[in-house]
């Protein structure tokens, strides 16, 4: 499971190539994207996000479930058990202001 965890963390701190007007970072700098308990990341406000935004959780959300999978097929494990452990690193490494989905409610941390 160590190893689960540091491979989790790698993923979840590296920079994501693509979606050139925005990076991660800064739209969850920019409260458009938040992290879910779903392992992922979503929109804040659908109705007011840019596409270029909507395009960038696509990516990054696809780029997670396809690294999520490698882990659990080299672990042995189950797809859901690696999500919720990068969900639960994920939200602990929101900024304090970033926004999570909890419960189906987006909160401020």
């Amino acid at each position: 499971m160590i190893r689960v965890a540091a491979v989790l963390i790698l993923l979840l701190s590296a920079p994501l190539a693509g979606a050139a007007e925005f990076d991660l970072d800064r739209a969850k700098r920019e409260g458009l994207v938040g992290e879910t308990l779903e392992g992922y990341v979503a929109v804040v406000d659908e109705a007011s996000a840019p596409p270029a935004v909507r395009a960038l959780v696509d990516e990054v959300n696809a780029r997670r479930r396809e690294e999520y999978q490698r882990i659990a097929r080299g672990n042995g494990i189950e797809l859901e058990e690696v999500e919720a452990l990068a969900a639960k690193k994920a939200i602990d490494r929101t900024r304090a202001g970033g926004w999570v989905r909890l419960n189906g409610k987006w909160q401020q941390k």
